[in-house]
């Protein structure tokens, strides 16, 4: 079932002078997130991503287009129905947005005694969510006290306090170094996978897509320009784009300077195969290359593991008679896709 759903939706802001051009932020975006999916949305600065983001809890109103939460078209909703909204959307952020005077506690207790929830309501609550996010013990800290993944663990307690059905990531590991990086992506997709809730994250970081998205989006200028599960998008992007975000990752093409290297160090012609699950193994190519007489040699390449399924490359040098060496790689690019970049000789 759909839960979060964009169709059309275009976001003009005002130009800042008068000579100036109004700002077309989103431009023309359809999307839509599943019930208990982790959607994540990527881009570099500009593409748009964080206004879709404000456009999703209702903080912007779309110029056209319309956006719908399970089915109900919030541009149409009143201020009372808006407020009402956000509290099935829970947020978390970059900069953690903590309270600094308020104990690590009373920081996840605000949004229920904003909902004028029981005290004992409250207390059970707090008590819960600070053993599910690994913080029992600090209740009673502030946040200055805290390193940046404990703070945004608080966080993340506090955007579930209300029992939302929808969480929304700003950058939320932007702030963080690699290594609480992983803690905090293995919390959220604890949070989707026990809790049952709906994610939709906002990234630069293709890692956080790779560790946390079950379906990716890639946005530039405003737009949608690649969008599918995340491992079709990482083992076969389509637009420059994404293909730069995916190198930023994985890095198993030789290019430029090394793919420079191995030619004067490999005779032959030297080309790269694309393996991906489901589709073609490494031993599927080296039997068709071998059925032809042609020596090979694996001089780089990588497999890429998503969740089970394995995707890379294999660059091979490959010596022997010129028509052999091109009967063999027709064999095997007629089911492993041939980068075709990597195949001058």
């Amino acid at each position: 079932m759909t839960l979060i759903r964009l169709t059309g939706v275009t976001k003009t802001f005002p130009a800042a002078s008068k000579a100036a051009a109004p700002v077309v932020a989103v431009d023309d975006v359809s999307l839509a997130v599943a019930q208990g999916e982790v959607c994540g949305i990527i881009g570099y600065s500009g593409a748009g991503k964080s206004t879709v983001l404000r456009l999703v809890n209702a903080l912007e109103s779309p110029t056209s287009g319309t956006v719908e939460i399970d089915g109900t078209d919030i541009t149409r909703l009143n201020e009372r129905a808006l407020r009402a909204l956000r509290g099935d959307i829970g947020m978390i952020f970059q900069q953690f947005n903590l309270f600094d005077s308020r104990t690590v506690a009373k920081n996840v207790a605000y949004p229920l005694e904003v909902a004028r929830r029981p005290r004992a309501e409250i207390t059970a609550r707090v008590d819960e969510l600070l053993r599910f996010v690994g913080l029992a013990d600090k209740a009673r800290s502030f946040p200055e006290q805290l390193s940046g993944g404990q703070k945004q663990r608080v966080g993340i307690a506090r955007a579930l306090a209300t029992s939302p059905r929808i969480l929304l990531a700003d950058e939320a590991t932007s702030a963080l170094d690699p290594d609480t990086t992983q803690e905090v992506l293995a919390l959220l997709r604890r949070v989707n996978a026990e809790l049952g809730v709906t994610i939709l994250v906002i990234t630069h970081e293709m890692d956080v897509i790779r560790t946390l998205a079950d379906r990716v989006i890639v946005m530039e200028h405003g737009r949608i320009i690649e969008a599918g599960e995340v491992f079709d998008v990482l083992s076969a992007p389509r637009h420059p784009a994404t293909r730069r975000f995916v190198a930023s990752i994985i890095d198993d093409v030789p290019a430029g300077e090394q793919l420079r290297v191995l030619r004067e160090r490999h005779p032959g012609r030297i080309v790269t195969f694309t393996v991906r699950d489901g589709d073609v193994t490494q031993a599927d190519i080296f039997a068709a290359l071998s059925s032809h007489g042609v020596r090979f040699e694996l001089i780089h390449g990588g497999i890429n593991d998503i969740r089970g399924r394995v995707f890379g490359h294999l660059t091979l040098a490959l010596t022997g008679e010129t028509d052999a060496v091109q009967r063999a790689i027709d064999a095997a690019s007629a089911f492993a896709p041939l980068l075709e970049e990597d195949t001058r000789g």
